[in-house]
Formats: C-alpha cells, sequence, structure tokens
C-alpha cells in the first residue's frame, strides 16, 4: 500500500536558528529532507566521508558555499554536492527559502563540523 508523505504527516525539528526540516523519508540508504530556511540564517561548514547530497530549491534563493566557490540557486535549480566536499547553505535574500536535499546514504551518522 502506498502511503502520501507530506509536511503534517511526517517527523518534524529545528535545526540552526529556527530552520525546519521535515524528514520525508529517512532509513540507512536513502535520505530525503524538505528544509526551509528563514532570511539570514545559515549552516556551519562541514562535509559528509560517505554522503552524498542533491539539493534541489522549490522557493526562494539559496547561496551555496563549496570550498572556494559560491553558487547561486533559484527555485527548480538543484546542486549535487559529492561526500568529502566541504560546504554550506545560507539564506542571504530577504524572503523564506525552501528546499530538497537528498542524501544518499543518510548522513544521519556522517556529518563533520568544521
Amino acid at each position: 500500500m502506498n502511503n502520501i508523505t507530506n509536511k503534517q504527516n511526517t517527523a518534524h525539528y529545528f535545526w540552526g536558528n529556527n530552520c525546519s526540516s521535515w524528514l520525508l523519508q529517512d532509513d540507512a540508504q536513502l535520505s530525503i529532507k524538505l528544509e526551509s530556511m528563514p532570511s539570514g540564517t545559515k549552516e556551519q561548514w562541514h562535509m559528509h566521508e560517505i554522503a552524498s547530497q542533491f539539493f534541489y530549491i522549490l522557493k526562494g534563493q539559496a547561496t551555496f558555499y563549496l570550498e572556494t566557490e559560491i553558487i547561486i540557486l533559484n527555485p527548480n535549480d538543484g546542486l549535487n554536492v559529492p561526500n568529502l566536499q566541504k560546504h554550506f547553505v545560507a539564506n542571504e535574500s530577504n524572503e523564506e527559502i525552501e528546499f530538497l536535499v537528498i542524501s544518499q546514504p543518510s548522513t544521519n551518522t556522517d556529518r563533520i563540523n568544521l
């Protein structure tokens, strides 16, 4: 039987400075999260030893910092971040951003804060 997953029926948690994450799928092999970040918020530098991640912007403009590169993504833009690449995402715009984070395998035990 197929089950519909959405913000109302899945696990939610807060991270950083009032940022949100909804766990659309979360098992050892694949993690799919819907995340939102208020204006002016950002993650800290980090990397994943094993997992690669794909970010897909649904709403707003996200700024990604990748080692020595800065990439700005708009709605319907996606970005692959391979394992071992130092990175973080920031919302430097005046509106909330919303995006999907797809990680393979899951990053639950695979995050190194720098």
